[in-house]
């Protein structure tokens, strides 16, 4: 599916792995504004869509993640 404001991703989503693994946990951008910061999601860090576009021109491939 493209980006974009009706993909359920948002604009953006960087894939995270572990041990070369998918987890099929995303950080990505959100189209419903309203659920962000809420538990509305399977595991997924759910951004807003500037902002996620923002971090994804930022972080390189295969940067170490740390979820708190």
């Amino acid at each position: 599916m493209q980006p974009g404001v009706s993909n359920p991703l948002g604009s953006r989503a960087l894939y995270i792995f572990k041990d070369g693994v998918d987890t099929l946990c995303r950080i990505h951008g959100s189209p419903d504004w309203k659920s962000i910061g809420k538990s509305a999601s399977s595991g997924c860090v759910r951004m807003f869509n500037q902002d996620v576009m923002d971090l994804y021109d930022r972080v390189p491939g295969k940067t170490p993640l740390l979820v708190i």
